[in-house]
């Protein structure tokens, strides 16, 4: 199925694809995609839900916690219009406009991602290394301000991305290979020169995705270090188990990423479908299972999802 080279306004459109070779089962893969977004939406919200309800619960590291559940529901908005359009509605064809603030949005809660993971990480190292300095270093101002910090370092990171597209010339047959708009999808349609785009790309992946996973294992050093100096080997073991979350948090978003990258570098004659499977992984998974993790693994946030969902006095 070929995309219109350009539309009324001048400007190309492109067709989204689901997963090749499936096409007569997409109503249940939209079964599944479905069930996964419920997962996700309702999960998240509850999170939310908690965090505010529960007083015991308004403290720097479950503040965190909300906003990375605002950042998965972004994800997982950003995706469903069009996911839901290629595999329940068969609508196919987007907009240039639209396919670029579907990318520049999807990108963005990305970036974000890695970021509330990178101040959660810090949240830990305070906790676990310097607790007694814990009130007077992560105060409700400082809070606010290292989360308007990730937020306006993904903004001027991925604002750039759209303008330098829309400067280049699409003559292809504009098929995306998902059924949603991604940056390195888009880079290898134009048919002009796209250097600026490549090295741009590169240097925002490595001074953000790079440098936080890089913080975050020098983070983690720090905590063990701290923790292997504690004599009791029962408090070593609680000491850990307060990062279970976070670790679970940080696996679940950067081994699919660094999945993704590596099937699209080295895994070229890999069937087309393995891409496809894998960039679903990547969007869908952290955002489902951020707040099941969380609600197992943290006691308080447990308890109160079992007075709500039970309506019972624990």
């Amino acid at each position: 199925m070929r995309g219109d080279p350009l539309n009324h306004s001048g400007l190309p459109s492109f067709t989204l694809t689901g997963l090749p070779g499936l096409e007569t089962s997409q109503h249940w893969i939209f079964l599944l995609l479905g069930a996964l977004y419920i997962v996700s939406i309702v999960g998240n919200a509850l999170i939310l839900f908690t965090v505010k309800e529960e007083q015991s619960l308004h403290q720097p590291m479950y503040y965190f916690l909300s906003l990375l559940s605002i950042n998965d529901l972004g994800v997982s908005f950003s995706t469903l219009p069009t996911v839901l359009g290629t595999f329940c509605l068969h609508l196919t064809e987007i907009s240039f406009n639209s396919c670029m603030a579907q990318m520049f949005f999807i990108h963005f809660f990305s970036f974000i991602e890695s970021g509330i993971l990178l101040v959660m990480s810090f949240d830990r190292y305070v906790a676990i290394c310097h607790p007694l300095r814990y009130i007077t270093v992560l105060t409700d101002g400082r809070v606010v301000k290292m989360g308007l910090s990730v937020i306006m370092r993904s903004f001027c990171m991925i604002f750039p991305l759209p303008l330098l597209l829309k400067r280049l010339a699409f003559c292809k047959a504009n098929v995306l290979s998902h059924a949603y708009c991604l940056h390195p999808d888009l880079i290898r349609l134009p048919c002009g020169d796209i250097t600026i785009n490549n090295i741009f790309g590169l240097f925002i992946v490595i001074s953000t995705f790079g440098l936080d996973s890089a913080l975050i294992l020098l983070s983690y050093v720090l905590i063990l270090r701290s923790v292997l100096a504690i004599a009791s080997r029962e408090e070593r073991i609680k000491t850990l188990n307060t990062c279970v979350s976070h670790m679970c948090a940080v696996l679940i978003f950067y081994v699919p990423m660094v999945s993704v990258s590596m099937v699209a570098r080295y895994g070229r004659h890999a069937p087309h479908y393995v891409h496809t499977v894998m960039s679903l992984i990547y969007l869908f998974l952290p955002p489902m299972l951020n707040p099941v993790i969380y609600s197992i693994k943290t006691k308080e946030i447990r308890l109160k999802l079992c007075k709500i969902l039970l309506g019972t006095k624990l």
